[in-house]
């Protein structure tokens, strides 16, 4: 491991060290994506979303990926006032999210669509404009996820992407053509897409696996 590694990693613990103890809920939810392999937000980049949230204020929120609605409960958590609408093609995680949120007693301010976001639209189109789009689902779609819902986001609206990093992959090109690597060169034609979107401004911040925020121009 390089000295510039080794401080790399010295820094994230000690970040992660200064993120405030979750609710018993939350880290349950967090102890079972582990144990289960539910891709769920890391700590630093949930803190960061929430965040956003607490100073957006986004009255209306669309989420591209439920999983199994750790994030929508997060986001709720940052702003209780807020109405999540929020996708997921699995059936056995929207049906471990309809659980989830139930247990909560949040499922008057959380609604999940169960279908393909690539055909759905239409319907999570019905509760926007929306203030907020958190895109957190098939890497691969992320243009796609972009292009056919920010139509439903409101004129000073906000585009969060996560794993614009990807494992730190999207900084290394290889010619290797295993899985990772290849989702890597997807994420990395989408970034490079996205900071040069002529409507949008994107920053990318690098914490958790990194954040695109984009706003309109």
């Amino acid at each position: 491991m390089t000295e510039v590694a080794k401080v790399d990693d010295q820094l994230e613990q000690y970040l992660t060290g200064t993120v405030p103890e979750a609710p018993e809920w939350a880290a349950k939810l967090e102890a079972y994506a582990r144990e289960h392999h539910v891709p769920i937000m890391e700590p630093l980049g949930i803190q960061c979303l929430m965040q956003l949230i607490r100073i957006k204020k986004p009255a209306k929120i669309l989420e591209i990926g439920t999983a199994i609605g750790y994030s929508a409960l997060r986001m709720l958590e940052a702003n209780p006032s807020a109405q999540i609408t929020t996708i997921e093609r699995d059936e056995q995680r929207y049906q471990e999210a309809i659980s989830n949120i139930a247990a909560q007693g949040k499922q008057t301010r959380i609604q999940v669509i169960f279908g393909d976001a690539l055909e759905v639209g239409e319907q999570a189109g019905k509760s926007g404009p929306y203030d907020m789009l958190f895109i957190d689902a098939a890497k691969g779609q992320y243009r796609r996820f972009f292009e056919d819902y920010s139509k439903h986001l409101a004129e000073d609206g906000v585009i969060v992407s996560d794993n614009v990093l990807f494992k730190g992959l999207v900084a290394a090109e290889s010619d290797q053509k295993d899985r990772l690597n290849k989702i890597a060169g997807k994420v990395r034609d989408y970034n490079e897409w996205l900071v040069q979107h002529p409507d949008f401004y994107t920053t990318i911040v690098p914490v958790g696996d990194g954040i695109a925020v984009s706003v309109r121009r």
